[in-house]
C-alpha cells in the first residue's frame, strides 16, 4: 500500500486515520504493518464500501474536507470498488534483528526446500543467489534485483513471494529485505 508523502506525515500526526481506495482487489490486508520511511503504519479492518454511503467525518478523517470531495478524488482514480482502510502510526522502524539461529532440523528442511526449487528451476540454481543479492540491502525493489541478476520482473517478484513463505524475505518500505531468519540462515 503505497502513501504519499503528504497523506503519510498526516497518518504520523494523527490527522489521518482511514483511507478510501479503489482496487479490483483489496491491496491490504488488516493486521499488516507497511514500513515507511517516516515509520510503521498499522492497517486496520479492510472494508468495501460504496462511494455515495461516505459520510462527512470520514471524509474528514480520511483528509478531506467534505464527502463531495473524497467522492470527486476517488471518481478520478477509476471506476473499480472502493475501500476502506482504517491505518494508525504504530512509530519508528524498528532496527533490523539479530540474525536468528536455526536448529538443525530447521536448516535442514530449508535446505532441502531451496534445493528441491534450485533442480526443478529451468534456469538452474537461484535461491542463494536471490538471497546472497539480498545482504546487506534493506528496501531493494524487485525491478532493480531483476536489472541486476538478468531476470523478468514477474519472475524475480515470484522468486522472492516463494522465499517469504518460509520467512527468509520480507517486505519493507519501497522493497524487500533479508529477514533475520534468512541472515540466520546464511550466516550458518
Amino acid at each position: 500500500m503505497l502513501l504519499s508523502g503528504r497523506v503519510l506525515r498526516d497518518v504520523v500526526a494523527g490527522r489521518i486515520t482511514v483511507l478510501f481506495r479503489r482496487w479490483a482487489s483489496p491491496q491490504a490486508r488488516a493486521g499488516a504493518r507497511v514500513e515507511t520511511p517516516e515509520g510503521v503504519v498499522g492497517v486496520g479492518a479492510v472494508t468495501r464500501v460504496d462511494p455515495a454511503a461516505i459520510g462527512e467525518e470520514e471524509a474528514r478523517r480520511a483528509g478531506f474536507s467534505g464527502a463531495a470531495g473524497l467522492r470527486s478524488s476517488l471518481a478520478r482514480h477509476g471506476s473499480g470498488p472502493v475501500y476502506r482502510v482504517e491505518v494508525a502510526y504504530l512509530g519508528p522502524v524498528a532496527a533490523e534483528a539479530e540474525p536468528v539461529v536455526l536448529s538443525r532440523g530447521e536448516r535442514a528442511e530449508l535446505d532441502r526446500r531451496l534445493a528441491r526449487w534450485d533442480v526443478s528451476a529451468p534456469r538452474g540454481p537461484w535461491t542463494r543467489v536471490l538471497l546472497g543479492a539480498l545482504v546487506g540491502r534493506a528496501g531493494v525493489r524487485p525491478a532493480e534485483l531483476a536489472g541486476e541478476l538478468g531476470r523478468p520482473v514477474s519472475r524475480v517478484k515470484s522468486d522472492l513471494w516463494r522465499l517469504r513463505e518460509l520467512g527468509l524475505v520480507e517486505p519493507v518500505a519501497g522493497g524487500v529485505r533479508l529477514s533475520a531468519r534468512g541472515s540466520g540462515y546464511l550466516g550458518g
